[in-house]
């Protein structure tokens, strides 16, 4: 049996952070992963996919080298080499953070982990079984894709994003059943590469969770790309096809059938708390993830939850680092609470999608008397010269007090350029102090200045009507 200060269930970017932050705060830490250092995020989520888009993004360039005036010949997809260029990238940053861990003097046990007691873990691996004692827990068990039910979904050829990370040859269709985050960059980056790509989404418009401007800006461009587009629809069943998988798909208009080689599965994710023993414990679960307050505490006062594994906050992976490093403080009695009015929401696509704060219609929901200020990337120099000038900044305003209530960006660096806006909400700034403040020549986060500006219809880049 060994005693701990801290005990974490879960090595994904919430779990190593909080052990990081636990061993700099002075406590002795055990770390219990079940597979793999980084989590999903590093290993079979974030990390990977960020390697194969920049890999298409690049691939697509060299298509447009004319426009540069650059003369090359015409690319060819190495489908290998991207895949192993993903698998060094994920290496590389595995073997860092495990580096880091101990660095850190971080205890790491391999093993699957289920409470026997409220204070008690107990690890089984290879070598047997293993019981901690830990003075305060940290859940961190992640999440896992979400399964569609319905006929066929078990068919050769259907995959989700981990499964897509493991294709050994390039398809040359893809159906992407889902248009959130995961799905938008699985039809961005098949695209890019060649693939005839058609995604699939239930909601009336793309990236539903995000402003809706947004929405119609990603469709618009995927459309212009090749992507063929169906909204308002769902696929009811799968069943073999000539050369892959036939999939029924209900739409507005009616019901069709449409043939790819590779089903792509992407409708959201569900909390890893089965099998964890949590009721040998006063911890409140459901399927919707873990209970927590605030502080992240669960209903055991020395038991927290952090991640896609708790029932608070979006399930991002910058969200569950800051959750637990808010859980350490706490355990270790230092006051510590999350703030969820400022939490950037990033897609990769190309070009990238990014929104913080309140949408549109959540801000005139809630009462706000709402101006908006929008400029587009056309009237950018730096997007201009760059050669990518698709895409807006969009601010959301309260009119009576000038107070920043969301930035939604659409465009080359959205997911950087987005920190800007994070930092306004974040401190409660208002359109004036963004409008001081001095922006960089020439560069595209000139456009957020604009679109701030646009809010009381003073952008100087904007062509007057």
């Amino acid at each position: 049996m060994r005693r701990t200060e801290i005990a974490i269930i879960g090595a994904g970017p919430g779990g190593y952070v909080a052990a990081l932050r636990a061993t700099q705060m002075g406590a002795k830490v055990i770390l219990i992963e079940k597979r793999w250092l980084g989590g999903v995020c590093l290993n079979a989520g974030c990390i990977p996919t960020k390697a194969l888009l920049k890999s298409a993004k690049v691939y697509a360039l060299i298509g447009r080298a004319h426009e540069f005036g650059i003369s090359a010949s015409r690319p060819r997809l190495d489908w290998n080499r991207v895949q192993a260029r993903q698998a060094q990238v994920v290496k590389q940053l595995v073997d860092g953070v495990a580096m880091l861990l101990e660095r850190a003097g971080v205890e790491v046990f391999f093993g699957e982990a289920r409470f026997v007691a409220a204070d008690t873990i107990e690890v089984k691996s290879r070598d047997g079984l293993k019981a901690v004692v830990a003075d305060n827990i940290i859940i961190a068990t992640g999440a896992r894709p979400a399964e569609l039910s319905l006929p066929g979904i078990d068919s050769t050829g259907v995959v989700d994003s981990a499964g897509a990370l493991a294709l050994e040859k390039f398809p040359d269709s893809v159906l992407v059943i889902g248009g959130g985050a995961i799905g938008l960059e699985w039809a961005s980056m098949f695209v890019d590469f060649g693939a005839k790509v058609t995604l699939i989404e239930l909601m009336p418009r793309l990236a539903p969770l995000m402003d809706s401007d947004l929405g119609v800006g990603l469709a618009a461009n995927l459309k212009s790309r090749g992507v063929r587009i169906l909204t308002n629809s769902s696929a009811s069943r799968i069943k073999p096809g000539r050369r892959g998988c036939r999939v029924t798909v209900n739409t507005p208009s009616g019901e069709v059938e449409i043939e790819a080689q590779i089903v792509l599965t992407a409708v959201g994710r569900i909390p890893n708390v089965e099998k964890l023993g949590l009721e040998k414990t006063n911890v409140n679960y459901s399927k919707n993830g873990i209970e927590v307050d605030r502080h992240m505490r669960t209903a055991t006062p020395h038991i927290y939850a952090i991640g896609d594994a708790a029932a608070a906050g979006p399930m991002l992976a910058h969200v569950a680092s800051h959750q637990g490093i808010v859980a350490v403080e706490n355990a270790l009695g230092h006051p510590s609470y999350m703030d969820y009015s400022a939490v950037p929401n990033c897609i990769f696509t190309h070009p990238e999608a990014a929104s913080v704060g309140l949408t549109e219609k959540e801000a005139r929901a809630q009462g706000h008397a709402v101006r908006v200020g929008k400029f587009i990337l056309a009237n950018n120099g730096k997007a201009i010269a760059d050669g990518e000038a698709e895409g807006f900044v969009k601010i959301v305003a309260e009119s009576k007090n000038n107070q920043i209530l969301g930035v939604h960006l659409m465009g080359p660096h959205a997911s950087d350029l987005v920190l800007e806006g994070t930092l306004s909400i974040r401190l409660d700034a208002t359109l004036d102090e963004m409008e001081s403040t001095i922006h960089p020549h020439p560069t595209m986060g000139e456009a957020i200045l604009e679109a701030a500006l646009a809010v009381n219809g003073r952008a100087l880049h904007l062509p007057r009507e």
